[in-house]
This record gives structure tokens, sequence and C-alpha cells, in this order.
């Protein structure tokens, strides 16, 4: 199926009833939803890699989504002047200034994490909807009131992790609803990477050129970086590390478990506990940094398990040393479901019977998946009040809890818990 195909589809087939349920699901009221064939105006504060990466991608996709990037807003001015060029919109290296537009309909956010939260509260309070880059925040408390504040603005709020997007976790999710795998008790995956030169610092190339007080193309502006004035981070004399490769630093980032299991959590959240997700009970985690000693504080090696109220158990692994991963798994009491690409159910121990019983007769049995959108298109198909958000906020905070909580256990050598009445963490 082609991009107008599914462009079509979802645009035009979809009943009133369907998006009744849709605005429903996302907490929109239908004066807040742009019609089918408004044109969306973005604006993508943050150009980096990542946030180049998505602004040349709606560049190209800008006729077939009916969109148009006209604003970008970055701290580093080399990056600002080639977003520019990239869209041919206004710069601003102050993201307040793009926020003051009347015409941004909606900004795509892909900072360093530390920034995320004030970001996605300032743009829905002036009126925008938002695409945020994973992690969804860089604290718990921090998720908690970007939730609040989507429930207030009524905004179509979408997080970044891709894996949401795809068919067979929804596929996943119905076929454990039905009991198809019985009482699911634990799940598993990993994120793993292994490169001769660490991809924390080959992607992220230091230029020596640039920093505060530079003019031209070199000019940073180091203090909105940090985001001392907010509490965002510690103020620190200027340093290139940190700000090219904020990754390896926990003031800016939660290294591996916030970079890259974020990405799995999510999608095994949809899968268990649904399209909201679920928050923890208690998390654990260890390792440590065992081969990448380059002055890093996060670890290379990274283990983390956490019980759920719904009870069930899971256990993530993500490490920089060795990419051979375990793949995503989760486990019945009468069947087992693979999952990555085409998901795969087959009965366990004694429980054949059972599990035929609810597969059609079948021992084993695969879930077709459909190829649908990516979460970009996902989200301008759910501002437009066409389609249900893969990630939304509700999926984003249930999921930044866990993870949160388990950098924080590994800082800390501590067993984190969730008291769900004062979402709080509590230490045991």
């Amino acid at each position: 199926m082609n991009q107008e195909t599914i462009l079509s589809r979802r645009s035009f087939v979809k009943s009133t009833a369907a998006l009744a349920g849709t605005l429903a699901a996302g907490g929109l009221s239908v004066s807040k939803v742009l019609g089918a064939n408004t044109r969306i105006r973005v604006g993508v504060i943050g150009c980096g890699g990542m946030g180049t990466g998505h602004l040349a991608e709606m560049v190209r996709r800008s006729e077939a989504e009916n969109i148009e990037v006209v604003a970008v807003s970055d701290v580093y001015q080399r990056r600002l002047s080639r977003a520019k060029g990239i869209c041919k919109g206004v710069g601003y290296s102050d993201y307040r200034k793009l926020l003051e537009r009347p015409d941004v309909d909606a900004v795509l956010i892909a900072t360093p994490d530390h920034w995320h939260a004030k970001i996605s509260i300032d743009a829905m309070e002036s009126g925008k909807h938002v695409y945020c880059e994973k992690p969804m925040t860089h604290k718990v408390e921090q998720a908690i009131q970007v939730r609040d504040a989507v429930r207030h603005h009524k905004k179509v709020f979408q997080v970044g992790p891709n894996a949401t997007a795809e068919d067979g976790y929804w596929k996943a999710a119905k076929a454990i609803r039905e009991g198809c795998i019985g009482k699911v008790t634990w799940a598993h995956g990993s994120y793993n990477r292994n490169a001769r030169h660490c991809l924390f610092n080959e992607h992220q190339k230091i230029d020596l050129t640039a920093g505060p007080g530079k003019s031209g193309e070199d000019q940073i502006d180091w203090d909105m970086w940090l985001g001392h004035k907010w509490g965002l981070a510690p103020r620190i004399p200027w340093n290139p590390e940190h700000f090219f490769r904020f990754r390896k630093y926990f003031p800016y980032n939660g290294g591996v478990a916030t970079d890259l299991l974020y990405h799995k959590l999510a999608p095994l959240l949809i899968a268990i506990s649904g399209q909201n997700g679920e928050y923890p009970l208690r998390v654990n985690a260890s390792g440590g940094l065992y081969m990448e000693k380059d002055g890093r504080e996060i670890p290379d090696t990274f283990l983390m398990t956490a019980d759920y109220p719904s009870e069930w158990s899971l256990f993530l692994v993500s490490t920089l040393t060795n990419d051979a991963g375990i793949p995503d798994r989760i486990y019945g009491k009468h069947g087992t479901l693979e999952l990555g690409g085409e998901p795969k159910l087959k009965f366990n121990g004694d429980f054949k019977e059972e599990f035929r019983a609810k597969n059609g007769g079948r021992e084993e049995a695969n879930l077709d998946v459909e190829k649908g959108r990516d979460l970009k298109g996902n989200w301008f198909d759910a501002i437009r009040g066409s389609d249900t958000l893969r990630c939304n906020v509700e999926l984003g905070t249930s999921t930044m809890v866990a993870i949160k909580m388990a950098v924080d256990s590994y800082r800390q050598r501590r067993t984190m818990i969730w008291d769900a009445k004062a979402e709080k963490v509590r230490v045991s």
C-alpha cells in the first residue's frame, strides 16, 4: 500500500464514529482538531543530528502529508543555519520566539533530554500540538507535569519510540487480551550495540571551533543550552564534550536506559498492558562501565527488572559492548509470544489443549501484521482527528517512570518503589 493510499484511507474512509472514538481517546474536543484538508504548519526545536533528520524527512513528505515546516530553533548557529537552508523557513536561537508565532500549529522537539519537559509544556501553553522525541522527559516529576499539561490543554502529544508504530505489538495486545497465551507472567527484550568507536562518540563529533563567545556560525548559547536559569541542569563552564556528547552525562540524559531501552519498554507495555501502559510496582537495575572508559558517567552495560501491579515481571538489557541481544518475548502460562517482525505464538508445557482452544486448533500461530503509518504520519493523522496516537502521553509517562526509576536504582544501588497514590518514587 503506498503512502497516498494510506492517507486517503485514513482521512476519508474512517467513519464519524471512529473519529469520535479517536477524540475521546486523545482527550480532544472537535474544536481543537484541524480539518482533514488543513495544512499543518510545523516548527522544529533542536536541530542536531536527530532533529535535522526529522526536519529533512518532513520537508520531503510535505506535499504528501499537506504539511509545511515554517520555523526552526537551535542554540548553535551552525545547526540553525543548516536547518533554515533545508526548510527555507525562519530560524530562532531562542525557541520561545518560535512558540510566539500564531502560524505554527505543531512543534517537533529533538533537544537534549533535560529540555523536553519545559519546551513541551511551553508549547502546549502556546496552543501547539507536540511530537517529543524519546525519552519523554529527564525526570519522573517532569513526566507527571507533562502528562497533566496534556490532559489540561487537550493537545495531541506524541512521544517518539519508533516501535510503538509497528502493528505487531498492537496485534500482540489483542491476542493477549483474548487469552491466546494464557496469563502473562513475564517478558524480556534488549537493545544492544557494539562498535570499534562508540556511537555515542562517533555520531556526536566535537566542533572545536564552536562555543560561547564565538561569532557567526560558531556561536553557541551555552547558558541557554544548560537551562540552569530554570533549574534544568547545573551551571558549569563551557564544556564541548558535554554539549556535543550529552548522552554520556547524567545531568542531561540517562544513558542507554533512556536512549535505547525506552524504545523497548513502550511497545512491550502496549502488548501487555494496553495503549496507556502501566506504572511499575518496583524497579531494580545493575551493570557498570566495563569497557568505554573515556570519562563518561553512564554505564556501557545496563540491566533492569520491574514488577507490575497486573502481576507480571520485566527484564531488559542494553549494552554497548556486544550487539548479540535477547529477543522481545512475552511468556504466558499457556504459550509464548515472539515479537519483532511478525509475531509468533507457540504452546508451552502441558497446555497444548488450552493453547489450541484459543488459536483455531493450532499448536503454533502467526499474527498477520499490516504496514501502517510511522509515528510522525500517525501524529499528523491524530492532529486531523483521523487516527489514535501510537504513543500517547499516558504510555509515554508510564514508560518514563519505569526507565527513570531504573536509572536511579543503578546510580543509588537501591530498589525503587512507585507510590501510586502520591505518584512519587520511594527508595526501599
